[in-house]
């Protein structure tokens, strides 16, 4: 076995990214070559059991196989590949030494290549999603929910392109993000469990299988079965490629607002808001020239990340185009799906531990709002005029608006100055009232939205916030 430390690696992922050891081995759990190697076995086994069960082979060629397998090694099979130049031939090569001569006719009984290796795939894909991802994205999505609803109240300007509107919460910004990432989560759950598998032989007609079984459909069935899976609506020497592709956009789209989260968070950082913060070791540099420097590291690590794996993308969707019953031209780049899901599960616990610890400046949220506050209630001012049956409110207000900028005087004073105005103003409720003279309470059913928007999706993702 070839001793190699990390720092001799050549891909980030396996060495500066897999510093946390303890994530790295649950990642390798399913996506190393180990992992990989152990599902094609766990597709050949399967196979065996389903020819024993249609009376094919034994019973004991069943318990042969499962002991071969368990003794495998990617070593072994690597090496054996160096001979036969065929990854597939090589691992069966490998099973049939370890098992009797009477075995040995079974292992890889009528099935091709890519039997074995796309629905290993589909297996490795389909557990990865339900033991690894989605416990993992569900973890950060409770943690946006508990920031969310402890800022529920929390009173923020709104932002629409990179300018003042008017007031939400802090809690309903975060709000955004619980819905986008939950619908992704769920996206994922689905994808992941809609993989598919094949044992349809060559070109996917049930040629080989047909000489032994009437209905070779059923005999797919019996060896899927044993994994979990189903078969293929139709296939040809691969399984339709867009099982997989829809399972890797799901990660993508989850990834671009995991993005989306970080660029807004990172920008709320800058020195002139300074409205959120990650927490800061007491040893942590934020710049090697400038020691007064706080960076928004891991924010920005989630951009980057996101902007390295995103354009994998479009080598998944080329990955469609396979000539005829197959080719062989996604057989590298379909190998780098793996690195996709450990980029985006590394930023996600990434962003799990530093949200858990994020910093919300409530005299700084409170400073920026109050900067433009008199501002804010230019529309809720236009609003009320026009119902009140102005017949060009917006304009009036827009003019309001400059000659508060020029003179300082607030937009409730102007209008209640105004004779042209003054009668409108004379017209509105109390409630009305209050809400121009205090602007901040001009939030809508913010605060009440985050609670729904919570309560809908920690339902829907059965995420417990007790």
């Amino acid at each position: 076995m070839i001793s190699r430390s990390i720092f001799d690696n050549i891909s980030p992922l396996d060495h500066r990214y897999s510093m946390r050891s303890e994530e790295f081995e649950e990642y390798s759990r399913y996506l190393s070559e180990r992992a990989k190697i152990r599902y094609q076995s766990e597709v050949e086994l399967a196979l065996v059991k389903a020819l024993a069960k249609n009376g094919i082979c034994s019973d004991e060629v069943v318990k042969e196989v499962e002991q071969a397998i368990i003794e495998l090694s990617p070593e072994e099979v690597y090496a054996e590949e160096k001979k036969t130049r065929h990854n597939i031939r090589a691992l069966v090569n490998c099973i049939q030494k370890r098992v009797s001569e009477a075995a040995k006719p079974y292992i890889h009984f009528t099935t091709t290549s890519f039997d074995i290796v796309d629905t290993a795939n589909s297996l490795r894909y389909k557990e990865t999603a339900e033991k690894l991802i989605v416990p993992t994205l569900k973890k950060l999505e409770k943690v946006l929910m508990e920031i969310a609803l402890r800022e529920k109240d929390t009173v923020q300007v709104g932002r629409t392109h990179g300018q003042h509107a008017v007031p939400v919460t802090f809690g309903f910004a975060v709000a955004e993000y619980v819905s986008r990432f939950g619908n992704k989560i769920q996206s994922v759950e689905e994808s992941a469990k809609n993989l598919r598998g094949k044992i349809s032989g060559a070109v996917g007609a049930y040629n080989a299988s047909h000489l032994f079984f009437d209905n070779p459909e059923e005999f797919e069935a019996d060896v899927l079965a044993e994994l979990g899976l189903e078969a293929s609506t139709h296939s040809t020497q691969i399984v339709e490629p867009e099982y997989i592709t829809d399972f890797v956009h799901s990660l993508i789209a989850c990834f671009g607002v995991l993005a989306s989260f970080s660029d807004d968070m990172r920008h709320l950082q800058r020195s002139e808001i300074g409205e959120v913060g990650e927490h800061f070791g007491k040893d942590q540099v934020g710049s090697s020239t400038m020691p007064h420097k706080r960076n928004p590291i891991n924010y920005e690590n989630v951009k980057s990340m996101w902007k390295a794996f995103m354009p994998h993308m479009v080598t998944v969707y080329q990955d469609q185009l396979s000539e005829h019953q197959r080719d062989l031209t996604n057989s590298a780049s379909s190998r780098f799906i793996p690195e996709i899901i450990v980029g985006l599960l590394s930023s996600v616990n990434r962003l799990i531990r530093v949200c858990e610890k994020l910093v919300v400046d409530h005299k700084n949220i409170k400073k920026n709002f109050e900067m433009n506050k008199e501002m804010i209630v230019a529309e809720p001012l236009y609003i009320l005029l026009a119902s009140y049956g102005h017949p060009d409110a917006h304009e009036v207000v827009r003019k309001l608006t400059l000659e508060s900028q020029q003179t300082g005087e607030t937009l409730r004073d102007l209008i209640q100055k105004s004779d042209e105005l003054k009668p409108y103003w004379e017209k509105l409720t109390d409630k009305q009232v209050e809400l121009l003279i205090n602007p901040e309470k001009y939030t809508g059913i913010a605060s009440e939205k985050v609670v729904k928007v919570v309560d809908y999706w920690s339902s829907k993702l059965n995420i417990d916030l007790d």
